[in-house]
């Protein structure tokens, strides 16, 4: 990583971009015809801010919205943007599902696929992801969500496994404060990006990750506020201040463009 040593500090912006099944964890099951148009409805709202901003970000997306809207994902191509893979569905895993999705996403958009983010965090061999075609993966959150996952214990900076990069999602340094879209909801705005500039200044890069559908209507969706508020063009306004106020000094780039720079293949 010496290469990058002197270039400015990196946001690296991603997007879930997956079926909006999250109302499925408390109980309320969404039809998936459902789950696809809201899903798709946030990648569209997403799209249009991003190209207002000039911003590249990158989109793991499951093979599952891409087959269903593959005009989203020629349209994420055509933008400027990563094309990345979620799996074939949020829901549900199969050892052949990061292979298959790769050749889905790549067939739909045309482009190179080499990153991979397994849905809700967890855990690939990267025997498998390195066999399925793909270079890095970013399904680490560093810290301890309770109920959920508890990586407090693994490392925090990117790192090679096997051939493989790890780009694990920010976490602040020491305390591990998660800097992940529910923390982004939910902290004091000021908060937040005191954090998240202290982040970034400490490691080079900060790595943070949003869905779609959070920038959507969710007031009928049945979901706890924590997760349900701000949404919609609320939550974008506070995205956009946020990204504002960090972008003196800074540089946006998507994770595949960060990855090649800070580990170059010999």
């Amino acid at each position: 990583m010496d290469a990058a040593r002197d270039k400015k500090p990196a946001i690296l912006l991603s997007f879930d971009a997956e079926e909006f099944d999250t109302p499925g964890d408390f109980g309320r099951p969404v039809d998936q015809a459902q789950a696809i148009t809201v899903g798709a409805g946030g990648c569209v709202g997403v799209l249009d801010g991003l190209r207002r901003l000039g911003i590249p970000a990158t989109f793991f997306t499951t093979a599952s919205l891409a087959q269903a809207r593959p005009e989203l994902v020629r349209r994420m191509v055509a933008d400027g943007h990563e094309l990345a893979s979620h799996g074939w569905t949020h829901t549900g895993w199969t050892p052949d599902d990061p292979a298959r999705a790769r050749a889905a996403l790549e067939k739909l958009g045309g482009v190179p696929v080499s990153g991979f983010r397994r849905a809700r965090f967890m855990t690939t061999d990267a025997a498998l992801l390195l066999a399925a075609g793909y270079s890095y993966d970013s399904s680490e959150n560093p810290v301890w969500i309770p109920g959920r996952y508890n990586n407090f214990r693994r490392p925090r900076a990117p790192r090679l496994d096997h051939g493989l990069v790890r780009l694990p999602v920010s976490a602040t340094p020491l305390m591990r404060v998660p800097l992940f879209w529910m923390s982004f909801k939910n902290f004091p705005f000021a908060l937040y990006l005191n954090l998240a500039r202290r982040t970034l200044r400490h490691d080079g890069h900060l790595a943070l990750v949003f869905h779609p559908w959070e920038f959507t209507d969710l007031a009928s969706a049945g979901l706890s506020r924590f997760i349900s508020r701000p949404d919609g063009v609320r939550l974008w306004q506070r995205l956009e201040r946020l990204l504002a106020a960090l972008a003196p000094g800074a540089r946006f780039m998507t994770y595949n463009a960060w990855v090649a720079e800070n580990f170059p293949r010999s």
